[in-house]
């Protein structure tokens, strides 16, 4: 569509539909059509490259396989190395994946395993991600215009025992980076997204990245790891797929109080959305990063991440005017029609729509001497993750709004701890914890 639809009058959306829009959709499905019948997947998957060293890093940047960046090149040898480490066969599928519903096997994923600098003892998370990637939650925002940066984190004791980092830093250490460098490869080659295609993000996307819980903190305070309560046990090992839409603006509570730890924590939620000035959906996904020793203070006060997630809902609170305000001026949807639909027509239906009600102030709007203003709720059950990871030395929490999540259980070979030993690696069952 040329130009900005939600900037433009009824009847140039409805001439550039016709006219342009129309058209290309009707182009694009013949050509389609067209390649389906020449190049079957079987075929292309008959195709091995030959070359130089340096010749085949310029085929693969020319047919867009690479992300722009350098990459290990999956010769037979390389590709077997990673094929060991799961019980997989190398051709059996996993499915379709979106958005361009390629049938994805288990050697396609081995192959972005190694261009993207990843250990062959990665295979299990590598191919836990990829399931995570046709989970709807997980996947459906990724398309969009706006920033979506896909991530993972990691639980259980296969994280520890291949040493992945949880500390300081932790998205930069070596292997953690193997494995945000997967995802923006697979991202590209499994599931089909392209830059300028179908990945449309205006300014762009970060690389993705992996973080990884420090749940002997979080088991030590008495809060639950991610995945426990996801239903897992605590020997069970997984990746959690996410998405973010806002990376790196930490918030530092100057205070060992709970409770208002909790306060800055809900205005940064308030504040964090997945647009800016909230003006598109209030009670979003959040991914809320807290560092062990910030952790301990909140669990003096909330003795589960079920009960600091209640705390939340309940102060997590944005006045009505200034949510119909965002959101009427900034609706990621179509601009109104000032003339039939008033703004405060506007509040009114969002009152409706989101469940307002007289509250009182939020604690950082006390100094308005409101004792009770109309509110709406910014966050909701069951949409917001806690993960106790990063910096112990430091006071930090950072709040991630992005899209859904997706947890899948890593599953490991039968002959895992042999095949790790010849790594290097001790046996996983040192890498277990127990409850306090």
């Amino acid at each position: 569509y040329p130009g900005a639809f939600s900037s433009e009058t009824r009847d140039q959306l409805i001439e550039k539909t016709r006219n342009v829009l129309w058209p290309q959709i009707c182009r694009a499905l013949k050509e389609e059509n067209k390649q389906e019948e020449q190049f079957s997947p079987s075929q292309r998957r008959e195709n091995v490259l030959s070359g130089t060293e340096s010749e085949l890093r310029q085929m693969f940047l020319d047919s867009g396989w690479t992300d722009g960046l350098p990459v290990n090149l999956p010769t037979e040898d390389n590709v077997a190395e990673f094929l060991k480490f799961t019980d997989y066969s190398p051709n059996e599928s996993l499915g379709m994946i979106p958005p361009s519903q390629r049938n994805v096997t288990v050697k396609d994923i081995a192959v972005n395993g190694v261009m993207a600098g990843c250990l062959p003892e990665h295979m299990p998370i590598l191919i836990a991600f990829v399931k995570a990637m046709k989970v709807g939650d997980f996947r459906r925002p990724l398309a969009s215009t706006h920033g979506w940066t896909p991530y993972c984190w990691l639980n259980g004791p296969v994280a520890r025992q291949l040493g992945f980092d949880m500390g300081q830093g932790e998205i930069s250490a070596p292997k953690n980076v193997m494995i945000g460098r997967f995802i923006n490869l697979a991202m590209l080659n499994l599931g089909g997204y392209r830059i300028k295609e179908n990945r449309m993000g205006t300014f762009g996307y970060l690389m993705p990245w992996c973080l990884v819980e420090d749940e002997a903190m979080a088991l030590k305070i008495g809060w639950s790891p991610h995945h426990a309560n996801q239903g897992y046990s605590l020997e069970d090992s997984t990746v959690t797929a996410a998405s973010s839409i806002n990376w790196g603006n930490n918030l530092v509570p100057a205070t060992a109080n709970g409770e208002r730890i909790k306060d800055m924590m809900a205005w940064d939620a308030v504040e964090k959305s997945q647009m800016a000035v909230a003006s598109g959906m209030p009670c979003v996904y959040r991914t809320f990063l807290i560092t062990p020793g910030t952790a301990s203070s909140l669990a003096q006060v909330y003795p589960s991440k079920t009960a600091l997630e209640k705390a939340l809902i309940d102060t997590a609170r944005i006045p009505l005017s200034q949510r119909a305000f965002a959101n009427y001026w900034g609706n990621p949807g179509s601009a109104q029609d000032t003339s039939r639909y008033s703004l405060k027509r506007h509040e009114y239906r969002i009152s409706q729509k989101e469940g307002a009600s007289i509250t009182p102030v939020p604690p950082w709007l006390e100094w308005t001497n409101l004792g009770s203003i109309s509110t709406v709720p910014a966050m909701a059950a069951g949409k917001s993750a806690f993960i106790v990871t990063g910096d112990a030395s430091r006071n930090k929490t950072l709040c991630v709004p992005g899209g859904g999540f997706a947890t899948i259980k890593i599953e490991l070979p039968k002959n895992w701890d042999p095949l790790v030993k010849s790594r290097g690696y001790e046996p996983l069952h040192k890498f277990f914890l127990k409850r306090q």
